[in-house]
């Protein structure tokens, strides 16, 4: 049999499978045309019923609030994310849970949120491919989730500050990301170069440690210590310079252009002919990214977007 570079060890039927089953998970989703449907419906509950007879009809019905709708197009794509993982050998499922960190991610922010007195939203459920969520889920303040952090995978994100813990996290995603999926390594980097953006030149606030140490490791230590944001856009290696534009002005402008890229390189992986990890990495991005999409989409058929902006931008 034929050594498959990928994911290690002979190609097997159980690969091919789950290469099969990738590529057919994507195949109900709206895309770009059917997420400018849902956009143009002319309310939330119309775009929820065009909604019902596609992957995320289980996840958002009819009456919900525009949270509880997004919180449920993302809950629909993490489902999907089992399915696949479940279809994986044990390399292509570690990789598969490296990428889904993210919704780990969402559930600390808003267990942050909560110790605040913010409501808190049901947290996703990763089943297999979450990282050390039962472990960090009764935290009731700051103080305590930091610690159980520390005494987790994620670490200690060095401050119980609100949202310096959660950017603190966030960069900690990027950089094991970066590491353990080469496919996904520019996305990563784009990623944390625009949460760095965001926070130096645009809220002009200091980054904390583990963003820096973040940062040196993916971006260089000359762009974590640029001055401004000229100096800033130079200085980033090119697998993360693509995600700013000239300046940093319109960052919202810059996030968008980043989840086309990931949905760009999710489509052509997936048209990739071979049974390693491509196509499920590939089929993870365009997921993620046509989440995104329906839940932007979901936020102008509700009145809480532009639908100029949003037709001009998601392409």
């Amino acid at each position: 049999m034929r050594a498959d570079p990928g994911l290690g060890g002979p190609m097997s039927a159980g690969r091919v499978a789950a290469t099969v089953r990738a590529v057919a998970l994507v195949h109900g989703c709206p895309g770009v045309a059917g997420a400018r449907d849902l956009a143009a419906a002319g309310s939330l509950s119309a775009a929820q019923r065009l909604l019902g007879s596609g992957p995320y009809g289980r996840h958002v019905s009819i009456g919900m609030s525009l949270p509880d709708s997004e919180t449920g197009v993302f809950a629909a794509i993490l489902w999907q994310l089992r399915v696949l993982a479940g279809w994986q050998p044990p390399a292509g499922a570690r990789l598969i849970r490296t990428l889904a960190g993210g919704f780990e991610v969402a559930n600390i922010a808003a267990l942050a949120a909560a110790t605040t007195g913010l409501p808190r939203p049901p947290g996703y459920d990763a089943g297999a491919l979450t990282w050390a969520w039962p472990r960090l889920r009764d935290a009731t303040t700051l103080p305590e989730l930091r610690a159980a952090l520390s005494n987790s995978i994620w670490g200690d994100p060095g401050t119980d500050v609100l949202p310096d813990l959660v950017d603190a996290v966030t960069a900690v995603w990027a950089g094991r990301v970066a590491a353990q999926v080469a496919a996904a390594r520019p996305w990563a980097a784009g990623g944390l170069a625009l949460l760095v953006a965001r926070r130096r030149f645009a809220e002009r606030r200091s980054l904390p440690e583990v963003v820096v140490r973040e940062s040196d490791r993916l971006l260089g230590e000359r762009a974590t210590a640029a001055a401004d944001p000229s100096a800033y856009i130079s200085a980033l290696p090119a697998t993360a310079r693509w995600a700013l534009s000239d300046g940093t002005a319109e960052l919202w402008r810059d996030e968008f252009g980043w989840w086309g890229r990931v949905a760009r390189d999710g489509r052509f992986m997936l048209g990739a002919k071979r049974f390693d990890a491509t196509v499920p990495v590939g089929a993870v991005a365009v997921l993620a990214a046509d989440a995104w999409r329906v839940r932007a989409a979901l936020q102008v058929a509700a009145g809480a977007a532009d639908e100029e902006a949003y037709d001009e931008l998601v392409r």
